[in-house]
């Protein structure tokens, strides 16, 4: 295997050991804290965390099965459905949601970890597995796009498919608190409504512009290929 299989390896084997750790081995007890709380099969999945980590570890393992079955050549004279599958799920989903995800962490906790994870929490979720999932999640993404080339949807298909997967999680974290009386983040019970509705649309703006700039940095990295593929 060259460098790029060895990375796409490591990269799925890294997402999908956290996820099966997360979902198995990291507890919260109810008592401790309300995050630990679920609704039905929500478990983990009542967070975007654990959606983005999965997506991380779905995505990076469609690339490995596109080394070996599909192309990625710059520009192929047949593009696989397994090369088409793997450019969408970059383009829209994976890239755009991991920089999300990660920034949003990161920018609440400075500001009041309380708000994202809190210190009660901390015996239950090792560094370690916070870092995989906050932090390696935009590395590896970021990696990704600087060693394979891909050609960005039209801006309108990209984003369809990003903000219905954002609308989908947002319907999902209204059902749990609906029928438990929680939020799943600390963060929105201390927002009002209106309020709430604000910070929702920001987050919105925000990872749409994410989009925008990950499409901008994917354009300036693979300039030349683009170049030599609209020519052709």
């Amino acid at each position: 295997m060259g460098v790029r299989e060895i990375f796409h390896f490591v990269a799925a084997v890294h997402f999908w050991g956290g996820c099966y750790y997360d979902w198995n081995y990291v507890k919260i007890p109810a008592h401790v804290h309300n995050m630990g709380e679920s609704f039905g099969f929500s478990g983990k999945l009542k967070f975007l965390t654990y959606w983005n980590a999965l997506l991380q570890a779905t995505f990076f393992t469609v690339c490995l099965l596109n080394d070996f079955i599909g192309t990625n050549e710059n520009i192929p004279k047949r593009i696989p459905l397994i090369r088409k599958v793997k450019d969408t799920l970059m383009t829209s989903l994976a890239l755009p949601l991991s920089l999300f995800v990660a920034l949003t962490f990161w920018g609440i906790y400075c500001v009041d970890r309380e708000l994202i994870l809190p210190k009660a929490i901390a015996p239950y979720f090792p560094d370690w597995l916070n870092h995989l999932m906050h932090t390696n999640i935009a590395i590896f993404i970021l990696i990704e796009l600087f060693i394979s080339f891909r050609k960005y949807p039209t801006r309108k298909q990209g984003l369809r498919v990003l903000c219905i997967f954002m609308l989908i999680y947002l319907v999902w974290v209204h059902v749990i608190n609906y029928y438990t009386g929680f939020w799943v983040y600390p963060i929105l019970t201390v927002l009002n409504v209106p309020s709430r509705i604000v910070f929702f649309a920001v987050l919105l703006i925000f990872i749409v512009l994410l989009y925008i700039a990950g499409e901008t940095l994917n354009n300036l990295v693979w300039r030349k290929q683009l170049k030599a593929l609209k020519m052709s």
